[in-house]
């Protein structure tokens, strides 16, 4: 349950027009293939002592390609784009945001993947007459790495599993299949969809292929949305149990076992994971756009700091915020607020406001958010959150971490293993074959690495909270 060897690479992301943010699929599956072979070479890797992999991704993130030469239409459309909001608009103003979301536990909303294949259908000159064609394939990121894993257009297989196909807009959260009034409604040809599998198969999906980066077949037998994946490495198995990842964006997901919970309070509805043979289990997601990304435009657009690891030592040399608060709704806000006409805003500024404030309001906004999903989720599941497990690339600083508990008045608690979501998707393979037994044996290799406890006031955090919730009211309805 610890890591043996690790890599890693950035790819490069794409802003074509405002609103906008593409990724480049061949990039992405370079990347991966080198990512592989850096990892085996550190760790002195012998033919046949790998058992199974399991693959973890970043989810609404739309590729659309072709089966036979293996190359994308397009760039893939990644999760935060907002280029379908005019079509979004147009079903909420004739259906209402919440229509479909008995069906897949979603409101209408640009995060998903179903509008971006409508987008690349309507907008890509000829990939419509292809799909009809069986020559144009969709997948989320996973989809994508297992076809080429498997062998691309040389017998790759094309499928994706629960967790990411919950997050389409395609599938019907009850017989987790594709819906045929959803499908109809994006008109999407049902030909070009994966099939949707278990996160964890008893039954390979696949094997990689000999002449792939892994040079000898290996089954591939787990797959979980990056979300899902971080709740599953967490041990999160019980109803009620819930993680939050700090990512580029923010997710905190909260088991709530084989019961479908809609929510009420502006959270999504979707699968937690599933394995061969029996129930889904489901829970409560509450997405936040922007977190991790905010440091980094801090850093590329503004060039306050050159790494994103100088924002502590720079929020730090402020007592406080000096009364700054920043909603970063650089794409709409997402949970609970579901506001595409939202963008950012800086508020609260005097001639006081320095450098220092402005880092802190970063970091802090990330915490205000959090805050408004867990007010939400308690509502909706009917209980508290005592503890909150985090994970994810800003956990490591100890400065947003102390605020977190402060503003929330419960303990966080970091796990010894920081890259949970990848450990998620090793357990889900590592299950599969058996080479784990029992969720109860994945449970006790969980392990705290630091726990912070609030200090904060009642006072002190119902004025911030205010403050925060007045800067969000005037992000709204700037477009």
């Amino acid at each position: 349950g610890s890591a043996t060897a690790s890599f890693q690479l950035e790819h490069q992301q794409y802003h074509p027009k405002p609103g906008w943010v593409e990724h480049d699929p061949v990039e992405i599956w370079e990347r991966t293939v080198r990512v592989i072979q850096e990892t085996l070479k550190h760790v002195g890797y012998r033919r046949g002592s790998l058992k199974a992999i399991g693959v973890t991704n970043q989810r609404e993130t739309t590729v659309v390609w072709d089966p036979v030469t293996g190359k994308p239409y397009m760039n893939a459309i990644v999760w935060q784009d907002t280029r379908t909001a005019p079509m979004i608009e147009a079903l909420r103003s004739t259906h209402g945001k919440d229509h479909f979301r008995n069906r897949t536990g979603l409101p209408l909303a640009t995060y998903f993947s179903g509008p971006k294949i409508r987008w690349i259908l309507d907008n890509v000159p000829g990939v419509r007459d292809a799909a009809c064609k069986g020559r144009a394939l969709f997948g989320t990121i996973d989809s994508w790495i297992v076809w080429n894993l498997t062998g691309g257009p040389h017998g790759g297989v094309h499928l994706t599993d629960v967790t990411n196909a919950s997050r389409t807009m395609l599938m019907n959260l009850e017989t987790l299949s594709w819906d045929g009034r959803m499908i109809e409604t994006f008109e999407i040809p049902e030909p070009m969809l994966p099939v949707i599998r278990p996160s964890v198969s008893a039954e390979p999906y696949g094997y990689t292929c000999k002449d792939g980066p892994f040079a000898e077949r290996i089954p591939v037998c787990g797959i979980l949305g990056d979300q899902q994946a971080a709740l599953f490495g967490h041990g999160c198995f019980s109803a009620g149990s819930s993680k939050n990842t700090y990512g580029t964006g923010c997710f905190l997901l909260m088991n709530t076992g084989q019961k479908l919970v809609q929510s009420n309070y502006g959270l999504v509805s979707t699968v937690a994971y599933q394995k061969s043979g029996e129930e889904p289990v489901y829970a409560l997601e509450g997405s936040i756009a922007v977190a991790g990304a905010l440091v980094q435009w801090l850093r590329d657009n503004i060039g306050l700091i050159e790494r994103s690891s100088e924002i502590e030592n720079l929020a730090s040399s402020a007592e406080d915020n000096g009364g700054v608060y920043f909603v970063p709704a650089f794409s709409g806000l997402y949970a609970p607020h579901w506001r595409t006409d939202a963008r950012g805003v800086i508020a609260g500024l005097t001639a006081f406001a320095g450098a220092p404030h402005l880092a802190r309001a970063v970091l802090e906004s990330t915490a205000f958010q959090v805050k408004e999903i867990v007010d939400a989720m308690e509502k909706d599941f009917g209980s508290k959150i005592d503890t909150l497990k985090v994970d994810g690339g800003m956990v490591a600083n100890e400065l947003l971490m102390q605020f977190q508990a402060d503003i929330l008045n419960v303990p966080v608690i970091r796990p010894k293993v920081s890259e949970i979501t990848v450990l998620g998707a090793a357990y889900a393979a590592g299950l599969s074959v058996g080479f784990w037994k029992s969720e109860d044996e994945l449970v006790g290799q969980w392990a705290e690495d630091k726990r912070w406890t609030p200090v904060m006031g009642n006072a002190e955090r119902n004025e911030r909270v205010g403050f925060w919730n007045k800067a969000v009211e005037r992000s709204l309805g700037w477009v």
